[in-house]
């Protein structure tokens, strides 16, 4: 993945997870716990594109 690749889609989850926040009402403890998700599976998502986490394609959940 190239590198305009990632900026591309850093910028885009940046801007969707901003417009969640500013513009759907929700409880302040439920933002939190999108807030954390959403930056967990992107940083995940970024050790895995650079090679640093390896694959998390045998990673099974559930049976």
């Amino acid at each position: 993945m190239s590198l305009i690749n990632l900026l591309i889609v850093l910028i885009v989850v940046g801007v969707l997870l901003w417009l969640v926040n500013n513009y759907i009402p929700m409880d302040g403890k439920i933002k939190q716990i999108l807030n954390a998700v959403v930056v967990i599976g992107v940083v995940l998502w970024l050790l895995q594109a650079f090679g640093i986490l390896g694959s998390l394609g045998g990673i099974h959940i559930g049976r």
